[in-house]
Parts: C-alpha cells; structure tokens; sequence
C-alpha cells in the first residue's frame, strides 16, 4: 500500500507541477499582453503627473538653467491670486449653467427625436453636428453672429425695437453667454448618449406600465424611462461636468480672457506659456487636476446610489 502511495503522491505532484508550470507560462504571456497599454498609461499619464507634482514645488520658469525648491508656496499663492481665484468663480459659474442644460436639454430632445419615425435620421444629423464641428472655428462664428453691430442676432433684438447687446464686451453677459454656446456644443453628443439609452429601454415595460394605469405619457417616463436611464444619466452628467470645466478655446478665440472672462485651463495656459512660470502653472494644474477627480469621483459615488442597473 505504501508504494501505491507513493506513486500516487508523485504523480499528483507531477501533475501540480506541470499546471503550476502552465499557469507561470499564461501569466507571462498575460504581462506580454499588458505590457504595451501600461507602458502607454506610464508615459502618457503617470510619469507627467510626477513631474508635474515635482515642478509644482519649486519656482522654475520656461528656459532656465536654475530652479529653487519653494514648498507650498505656489499653491498658498494660488489662493491668495485674485486673478486665478476669479478663474475659478466664472468656471464654477459657467459649469453651474452648462451642466444641467446640457443634460436636460439633451435629455428633451433625445425624447422628441426618439418618437420621430422618417425624419429621425435628419434630427440626429442636425443636432450632431456642432460636435464634429472644430470648436476654435465656430467660435469665430459665434464671434459674428454676437456682433454688437453687423451680427444676426443684435440685428434681430434691434428689429424688435430693443438696444442691441455687447454679449462679449460685457463682464455680466460674458459667461453666460459663453456657457450657452458649451450648451450648444455638448448637446448632440449628449443627445446621442441619451437615445442610446432609450432604444435599449424594453417596449414591454411600457406595456407593464400602461396595464398598471400608467396612461399618461408623462406618468411612464417618471416610472420607467427616467428610472431605466440611470446609468446613461450618470455617465452623461459626469463627462458633461468635465468638459465644462475643462472650457478653454471658447474663451481663447472670443475675449482671450478680457473683460474679467478668465477660466482655469486659461490661467493655466497664460501662467505656464505666456509668462513662463512653469512652476506656478504646475501647482495651479494640479489643483485643477484635483477639483476634476473630486468632483467626478463625488457624482459618482452620489449617483450611482439612485441608479437603477
């Protein structure tokens, strides 16, 4: 009995060895697959990060030879600089307009399209086209149709009888009038999301609902459109939020930050290439970088409670 034991017991580690051997070779060649993305994600995303976090800390400008470490102080700066804490106040005011017009406008059409039955491929074209549209070029259109005085649209409000309006010379008007046209450029990709998510909503729930006296339109969106696009909802409100405030080319190409219009990314870009303070942009995109990640790990995190999968 002992030598059939014995035989058993060497075949059985023959046979872990070989598995083990097995599973060494599939992992291996598991990290030979990886290898390539995570080394992408290295150099495109972590490495800069880190360097980025190491500039922040020091008083380097754009083509010196010598840098001083600083500590803190460029974040402490940060927040005592008027000009950057005013970018941050018409960022948080232009993300506060766009975001839930961009979502509940998209959300509206994508519900109007989505009964269109013939002209529901023109709506989509129609609607989808300001976002393959080159932002930096329908800029300079939106520049001439504000015009105080050639533009379309104060030859209109003159035609009813009213002054006509400096929407881009106006410290008042200057944000909201930006934040519409965001509004403008994310509501066809945000319509798309939103009838993507309607499509795959089963007819059948609709049928439930109406045998359950749902009879009203209205009554079956709030019990079983809106529920179901939860998860749509959710990513749409998170990417919106982050395209807000990454808002840069309108500002550039419309007022290039005059009249008090400045926003974050424009900061950034006036502080690290205009005037070469390479370390105070650092600081200052790393706090960017962290109002991004707070505040899309928050929505997330708050959402994803009331989501429905």
């Amino acid at each position: 009995m002992s030598a059939v034991a014995e035989i058993d017991g060497a075949a059985t580690a023959t046979v872990h060895a070989r598995r083990t051997a097995v599973e060494r070779k599939m992992m291996r060649r598991g990290f030979l697959f990886v290898a390539p993305a995570v080394l992408l994600l290295l150099a495109i995303y972590v490495i800069p990060v880190i360097v980025l976090a190491g500039f922040s800390v020091t008083d380097y400008q754009l083509g010196a030879l010598s840098t001083r470490f600083v500590g803190i102080d460029n974040f402490v700066n940060a927040f005592n600089d008027q000009v950057f804490m005013r970018a941050m106040k018409n960022t948080v005011i232009y993300a506060l307009i766009v975001i839930p017009l961009g979502v509940g406008l998209a959300l509206g059409v994508a519900l109007l399209v989505h009964g269109r039955k013939r002209s529901r491929a023109f709506w989509e074209a129609a609607y989808f086209l300001p976002v393959t549209a080159t932002l930096v070029a329908m800029a300079t259109v939106w520049q001439f149709l504000l015009h105080p005085s050639i533009g379309p649209v104060n030859a209109a409000i003159k035609w009813m009888g009213f002054e006509p309006v400096s929407f881009l010379s106006d410290p008042s008007l200057l944000i909201p009038t930006m934040a519409m046209i965001g509004v403008w450029q994310v509501l066809g990709f945000n319509m798309v999301l939103f009838l993507a998510g309607l499509t795959a909503i089963p007819q059948d729930l609709y049928e439930a609902a109406r045998l359950d006296g749902a009879k009203n339109p209205i009554d079956r969106f709030f019990t079983v459109t809106w529920p179901m696009l939860g998860p749509t909802t959710l990513f749409v409100v998170v990417t919106t939020s982050i395209s807000a405030f990454k808002v840069f080319e309108t500002v550039a190409v419309l007022t290039k930050g005059r009249f008090g219009s400045e926003v974050l990314l424009f900061s950034l870009y006036l502080e690290g290439f205009e005037y070469s303070n390479t370390g105070y942009a650092a600081a200052l995109t790393l706090i960017f970088l962290a109002i991004i990640l707070v505040l899309s790990i928050g929505q997330t995190v708050h959402l994803d409670r009331k989501v429905h999968y």
